[in-house]
């Protein structure tokens, strides 16, 4: 006994068939890998643009009435890490000029006795601000 179905019509946009799917235990270990996330191969969450941070601004050069001088360690402290290092410009923001005339400012104040060479003393300065 045959049963007459009909076949379904061919049509000239129809799409190959999928191979087979894998079972569980055949399957790669480990999570997805790169062409199998939803969003096409990138990393979700993105908008698109690009980050760029906002251009940092030399305090002395934004604040002409800064004044940059040894005998005011108080201000200096802001520029020296914890373990009494100059720290670098792209932590401080100063432009390279400034920056050349604070080394020299903190530079006369440590051989001036103003801020310590060592960490050993730096608990006795008040804090910075």
């Amino acid at each position: 006994m045959t049963t007459d179905t009909p076949a379904p019509p061919e049509s000239s946009d129809a799409r190959p068939a999928a191979p087979p799917s894998r079972p569980a235990y055949d399957r790669p270990q480990g999570g997805r890998g790169p062409g199998d996330r939803p969003s096409g191969g990138r990393r979700e969450g993105g908008g698109g643009r690009r980050f760029y941070p906002r251009r940092r601004v030399c305090l002395f050069c934004a604040d002409k009435e800064a004044v940059m001088d040894f005998k005011q360690p108080e201000t200096l402290r802001r520029f020296i890490s914890e373990r009494a290092r100059i720290e670098p410009r792209r932590k401080t923001s100063t432009c390279s000029r400034h920056q050349r005339a604070l080394a020299r400012e903190i530079k006369r104040a440590r051989q001036a006795g103003l801020i310590p060479f060592t960490t050993d003393t730096l608990h006795d300065m008040p804090p910075a601000r």
